[in-house]
């Protein structure tokens, strides 16, 4: 481990390691604070959709009433209340996003995500938004499979899964772990790097000296795309270099 945080420092840049909060979110934390502090723009899909209405349209244009099921971390059911507690959810991303993108300052993005990753109820709704964006892109990219239609091939090997054959089985076998009692694998990483057209590079320092140490989600971006960094030393918990 000493050797592959040598390697971060000295090929890398790497002058330091901003320590992230260890829990069953820290993935989408770490991605989601670096998007704020960097003043990434929305992706390209959310500035054509209005991402606040995005879960009564999977209830009502596309017929997906087991969204229902849908659980906000260790909440396990939420039943008529989930549209309206993920359209709150949305709804925030929404309003912080737009907020920290339109801020020049690279020290006031800064020191307002201190400020905002320190607040756990404000916090926690802007991860279950991201854990919804990630459940609406796999539905989406479903329906286009249905109509054979070409798809990103890391949605391909989603489904070629038992436990993620379909969206719904997606929710219920791995996306409601997500802040419970699991955090991100590496195929929801393909996942919320492709919802959010961001490439994420992952420094995987327990994959030294192998062609995994450094790993990109998605691997092949479709377009220009803002790229992130993460560090690992377990593929479990993450935390942000700083170069």
């Amino acid at each position: 481990m000493r050797k592959a945080y040598e390697e971060l420092f000295w090929r890398h840049h790497i002058k330091c390691v901003r320590q992230v909060k260890r829990d069953n979110y820290d993935a989408l934390r770490s991605v989601l604070f670096q998007i704020f502090s960097q003043g990434i723009s929305f992706p390209s899909w959310m500035k054509e959709k209005d991402i606040v209405k995005l879960p009564e349209k999977l209830l009502f244009s596309q017929g997906c009433n087991w969204i229902q099921q849908y659980s906000f971390g260790p909440e396990k059911y939420t039943g008529s209340n989930v549209f309206g507690k993920l359209r709150k959810c949305v709804e925030l991303l929404k309003t912080q996003w737009a907020e920290f993108s339109g801020i020049k300052d690279y020290h006031k993005r800064g020191s307002m995500c201190n400020i905002l990753f320190s607040d756990a109820i404000l916090e926690y709704k802007l991860y279950e938004a991201l854990k919804f964006i990630m459940l609406y892109q796999v539905t989406e990219v479903y329906e286009q499979m249905k109509t054979k239609n070409v798809i990103p091939s890391l949605f391909r090997l989603l489904f070629s899964r038992e436990t993620s054959s379909d969206p719904l089985s997606f929710m219920m076998n791995h996306l409601n772990s997500i802040g419970d009692s699991c955090g991100l694998e590496q195929i929801d990483m393909f996942i919320l790097g492709y919802s959010l057209e961001v490439k994420i590079k992952v420094f995987r320092l327990f994959k030294f000296n192998s062609r995994d140490f450094e790993v990109c989600y998605p691997a092949e971006p479709l377009r220009e795309w803002p790229e992130i960094s993460l560090l690992t030393e377990n593929d479990r918990h993450y935390h942000i270099p700083v170069f």
